[in-house]
């Protein structure tokens, strides 16, 4: 077996390992939230009421056949039931996904598109005003909470200015231009922390490469300097911001629930909220794990990457 493949192969194994504790550690946790039935049920069940409902959803049974029973559903696609709509979690899962994901991907793309060329820009300016202010704003960035942001962007974008909807959420089936007007604030609240964050590791990245040898190199062979920075130095730098790129990616599914409470979206954090006040364990397993396995698998993609951008790794 070639380098190369003993590292995927390693990576993959640990992987594995990973999700099988997340697994165990999610269905332990929803049955350290109490018994759903006396929600389920109301003040005024009698005792063979209760019992009836644990029956029916399988809670009468041994915790291990529970388990077993619910990784074999999952063998097979199926996320079990909800106890409190009383409808199977992957319709609910399937009815707000779009939201939630199309909410992540537009804030990660936007977090992008704005911090790559500022990070960028603050490395070649080093120590300069730009630099300065970049860091200033980062700081800014890491302190002020999602919800008072969010809030504000609404009173001056929406209430004030008019600009913007205030809430909701427009699927883009609906049309791109509704679709893009409901999400624009959702998606710039939620972004600015990761612009920070990704805009501070591309200045640092990018900063070290900067003292290497063979930029003067590219620089003595008379190379354009926007050539010399993107080209060079950060493609060379790419390594750590692949990294957080690919970890706010996956945070970001995580990360969602107070936005949408804000913007008044109904996704899978709302979704998950609501689970854990009903103790709904069939949902909150579902989404805690869809949003466990993304983070996961996005972590497994960033190791791969790790070989492509530097071959050294695999050894």
């Amino acid at each position: 077996m070639t380098p190369l493949w003993r590292f995927l192969a390693r990576r993959l194994i640990a992987t594995l390992v990973v999700l099988l504790i997340v697994f165990i550690g999610v269905f332990s946790l929803t049955r350290l939230t109490g018994d759903p039935v006396d929600i389920l049920a109301g003040d005024s069940a009698t005792d063979e009421n209760k019992q009836q409902l644990r029956v029916d959803f399988g809670l009468d049974r041994p915790v291990l056949e529970q388990f077993g029973i619910w990784l074999d559903r999952l063998a097979h696609g199926d996320l079990g039931e909800s106890f409190y709509y009383r409808r199977k979690v992957t319709e609910l899962i399937a009815q707000r996904l779009e939201k939630t994901v199309a909410l992540a991907l537009s804030t990660i793309l936007l977090a992008v598109i704005v911090a790559i060329p500022l990070g960028v820009l603050a490395a070649w300016r080093h120590g300069g005003w730009f630099d300065r202010a970049l860091m200033g704003f980062s700081t800014l960035g890491f302190s002020v909470p999602v919800f008072v942001l969010g809030y504000l962007l609404i009173w001056l974008l929406a209430v004030t200015l008019h600009w913007l909807p205030p809430r909701g959420y427009e699927p883009l089936a609906g049309g791109l231009g509704p679709f893009l007007e409901h999400l624009i604030l959702p998606s710039v609240t939620l972004s600015l922390v990761y612009i920070a964050l990704i805009a501070r590791v591309t200045r640092t990245a990018v900063s070290e490469a900067l003292t290497e040898e063979y930029i003067r190199t590219a620089r003595a062979k008379g190379l354009h300097e926007v050539r010399i920075l993107f080209r060079h130095a950060l493609a060379n730098a790419a390594a750590p911001i692949v990294t957080v790129i690919g970890i706010g990616l996956a945070t970001l599914l995580g990360g969602v629930v107070v936005t949408e409470h804000v913007f008044g979206i109904a996704g899978l954090g709302d979704l998950a909220v609501t689970a854990v006040g009903n103790r709904d364990f069939g949902v909150i397993q579902a989404v805690i794990l869809l949003f466990s396995f993304t983070y996961v698998v996005v972590n497994f993609a960033i190791d791969v990457s790790y070989v492509l951008l530097d071959p050294r790794v695999r050894y």
